[in-house]
């Protein structure tokens, strides 16, 4: 049936989706050139260690001699100028490699220093500032936290950061861990740059030489031309539903960095002396292999979505993060919608234009790991997959909307405008 406001709608959104292209895509040749660098990257890789079919065979029991896993390991460090790393389709999210990694670095007495203000918040109960005690975090394992925020969300608080290094030095009780989220999770700030990241690296380390810098890398991976390792980050690690996993890998995580560390990581990850040398694949090596193969493209993709949606959403009023012409450094595009409605709208919108559950709508719930509703579009093919067209945000001001990925941009701009769409009907309905 016609619908005249529909209509209008419809003509407004398709209207501004076609200005919307005319106007990028000087932007989308940068993010291809990336796309090319990183895909030489892994090719050559793949090429030097010599990929084979009989590298995608299914292992069992203990995985002993896996060559597939070895192997694709070997690269992983390769490809994240890393001294090592381990690939585990066992990990079940990045909060989990995380706390791997935490709880393989830090010990009683130990402080970790996040320097970038509040962690995700899935870490928040894993630290140990936020639920129950007694649940194992390292804040009951005797793990001292400390915090400084970034100033105005825009910059490391370097001044407030090295006072705390130095105060400890004098102490004799050295920060063992700092932490780097290089995305803005669910804060309002500045996503950091592998350029920016390695600058605190030179700066922790020019204080404290024996500090760990961990860096979530979460969201990341592939946006540039390098990773955190390549400037001196001791430890990085990610998801592989999310960017490194190029919309294949059915589930996993990786940690890279150093060999010791990346050592101490493994053995939190199976046993003390046992490490990485374990871990059947059951049949999973072939869709980590390939989504490393794809992840450049497809986080080409991904960003070129977000271009997309940042452009559209700030034409029609919305504040944006980052702009569509800034340099990016992750896969997130926020929108802020100022209400509870509008935020609900944008997910509906997302839920509607994807593959998956098309025909479902989202409600905000209470989801594990969050402290507030959340709400989460997420019509993909593997559950949770922030690599795939997706937008969640907790309720709560300034009702974000954190909008990520898209396998391929022809189908992330249908889900775009989907959103841009739900939301002026939204709009409209609340005048």
């Amino acid at each position: 049936m016609y619908n005249s406001e529909n209509n209008q709608i419809y003509e407004k959104v398709t209207s501004l989706a076609a200005k919307a292209e005319a106007e990028i895509s000087s932007v989308f040749a940068r993010i291809d050139e990336i796309s090319y660098k990183n895909t030489q990257k892994v090719l050559r890789s793949f090429a030097e260690h010599r990929v084979s079919e009989s590298m995608f065979a299914a292992s069992s029991g203990y995985g002993y001699d896996d060559r597939g896993r070895d192997t694709l390991d070997e690269i992983w460090a390769d490809v994240m100028d890393a001294e090592s790393a381990i690939v585990r389709h066992s990990i079940v999210n990045g909060t989990q490699a995380i706390a791997i990694g935490l709880y393989g670095l830090l010990r009683p007495g130990d402080t970790m220093l996040a320097i970038t203000g509040k962690p995700y918040d899935t870490l928040e109960q894993v630290i140990g500032i936020a639920g129950e005690a007694g649940n194992g975090s390292l804040s009951d394992f005797g793990v001292d936290y400390m915090q400084v925020d970034m100033i105005d969300g825009q910059r490391i608080d370097y001044d407030s950061v090295g006072k705390i290094l130095r105060d400890q030095e004098k102490n004799g009780k050295k920060i063992k861990v700092a932490f780097i989220q290089r995305s803005k999770g669910y804060l309002n700030r500045r996503t950091l740059s592998v350029e920016e990241i390695g600058e605190a690296v030179r700066f922790v380390k020019s204080i404290s030489p024996e500090t760990y810098v961990f860096v979530d890398n979460c969201y990341g991976e592939f946006t540039e031309t390098r990773e955190p390792t390549a400037v001196g980050a001791d430890i990085i690690v990610g998801s592989l539903i999310k960017n490194p996993g190029g919309g294949m890998a059915e589930t996993g995580g990786y940690i890279a960095g150093t060999r010791r560390a990346v050592e101490l990581a493994s053995y939190r990850l199976t046993s003390v002396g046992v490490g990485g040398e374990v871990g059947a694949t059951l049949g999973q090596n072939k869709s980590m292999f390939k989504g490393l193969f794809y992840a450049p493209h497809t986080v080409a993709q991904a960003i070129k979505t977000a271009i997309f949606a940042a452009y559209m959403f700030e034409e029609l009023g919305y504040k944006v993060e980052p702009k569509w012409n800034e340099v990016r450094s992750d896969i997130i595009q926020t929108v802020i919608t100022e209400s509870a409605d509008g935020l609900c709208a944008f997910c509906r919108g997302i839920q509607a234009g994807s593959p998956v559950d098309a025909y479902v709508t989202p409600e905000p719930w209470d989801m594990p790991g969050y402290l507030d509703k959340v709400i989460m579009a997420a019509g993909t093919f593997v559950q949770g997959a922030s690599i795939e067209l997706s937008a969640d945000g907790p309720l709560k001001p300034p009702y974000t909307a954190f909008f990520q990925g898209g396998l391929t941009y022809e189908s992330g701009k249908i889900g775009i405008m989907s959103a841009a769409s739900e939301i002026l009907k939204s709009s409209l309905s609340h005048k």
